[in-house]
């Protein structure tokens, strides 16, 4: 499962989170992936790994 997001702040990021998770739930998944475009001049790059009630996203920053 992937779930893809214009980088909005920091609060919509984590509704995408949670929005992921419950995806996940609804099919019995344990991992999904989160594909974040972030068009701010300061923005940390990047894949980062994160565990969220037993189930691993795995987060890319682009």
């Amino acid at each position: 499962m992937i779930e893809t997001k214009i980088w909005r702040g920091n609060e919509y990021h984590l509704r995408g989170e949670q929005q992921l998770l419950h995806y996940l739930e609804d099919y019995g998944l344990d991992m999904g992936y989160m594909l974040s475009f972030n068009f701010n001049r300061n923005k940390q790059i990047g894949v980062h790994e994160i565990r969220i009630d037993g189930r691993k996203l795995i987060e890319a920053v682009v």
